[in-house]
């Protein structure tokens, strides 16, 4: 039976080479001369470490505009966390790497495809979901139905297999 994966997946080896292009960058701008702005990445989490809002607010930019560059998609970057006080009036706000597909989202797209009653099973399978159906133009179908929902984080369509 003709199957494939949706996934979420970052490749963090393009988001360490877009926070080498954000750091290099906060080295030349004038802007942030004399400052003590760092980024920093420890597993799925990037710390920014800035003196005040605004250059918090520019560091911020930079990471969307380089990992844009770097073609990954910003959403994939959580910036839900408030930014906190750090030692000596600096900012440190903890940005998230979106790894994998939650439960709530996973059971928001099932549901999806459930309603749309389209002859295709869906099932959840740790962070990921498998689609199997009976045709390739029902896969297909919904590939687009999940494309079509809006969902905010960035998914990919893999294992395609007849």
């Amino acid at each position: 039976m003709p199957s494939f994966d949706i996934v979420s997946k970052t490749d963090i080896h393009e988001i360490d080479n877009a926070l080498a292009g954000v750091r290099r960058e906060i080295e030349t701008r004038f802007d942030f001369k004399g400052s003590r702005c760092t980024v920093e990445r420890n597993e799925n989490d990037i710390t920014l470490l800035a003196d005040d809002e605004p250059k918090l607010q520019q560091m911020q930019e930079l990471l969307r505009v380089y990992v844009t560059r770097r073609k990954l998609e910003a959403a994939a970057l959580d910036f839900s966390k408030k930014p906190e006080r750090a030692a000596g009036d600096a900012l440190r706000h903890v940005v998230t790497v979106k790894q994998g597909i939650a439960q709530d989202l996973a059971k928001t797209i099932v549901k999806g495809i459930k309603d749309s009653k389209m002859k295709v099973q869906v099932s959840i399978q740790g962070d990921e979901l498998r689609v199997t159906g009976k045709k390739r133009d029902d896969l297909q179908e919904a590939i687009q139905l999940v494309r079509n929902m809006k969902i905010e984080q960035p998914l990919q369509y893999i294992n395609f297999r007849d």
